[in-house]
């Protein structure tokens, strides 16, 4: 599937959310993000990367609206259970998951959990073994 473009929204427009969407890698790989959503009213109307940030309310529609291929989670993993099934309910196909939670969605939905800390813990691991 890499030689597709594919629609992202981003959920949590704080540090990390940030950092992902002004990662232009992503943009020259066919990743696109097209909306940004966060529940945290200081931060919507704020643009990255010309983007402006939403509200979560506007979510359902714009992910029905706008054939979103892959949902990206950067927020707390008690937002991300209840986000996961909004996201379940639009018919996202993917969901890209930095809460530290596991997210329990249908079958049809592929879901790739990033947990930072462990990949520390293996650079750790790596360095007392060396």
């Amino acid at each position: 599937g890499l030689d597709k473009t594919h629609k992202l929204i981003l959920i949590g427009a704080g540090n990390l959310g940030q950092a992902l969407v002004n990662y232009m890698n992503f943009q020259r790989r066919g990743f696109l993000f097209c909306g940004i959503f966060d529940n945290n009213p200081a931060l919507c109307g704020k643009k990255i990367r010309d983007i402006p940030v939403q509200p979560m309310e506007n979510l359902e529609r714009f992910v029905k609206e706008n054939d979103i291929d892959i949902a990206v989670l950067t927020i707390p993993k008690d937002g991300a259970v209840k986000t996961a099934e909004i996201l379940a309910r639009c018919n996202i196909k993917a969901i890209w998951n930095f809460a530290h939670v596991d997210l329990n969605v249908p079958d049809s939905i592929v879901v790739e959990n990033v947990h930072l800390s462990d990949s520390l813990m293996k650079l750790s691991y790596g360095i007392a073994n060396q």
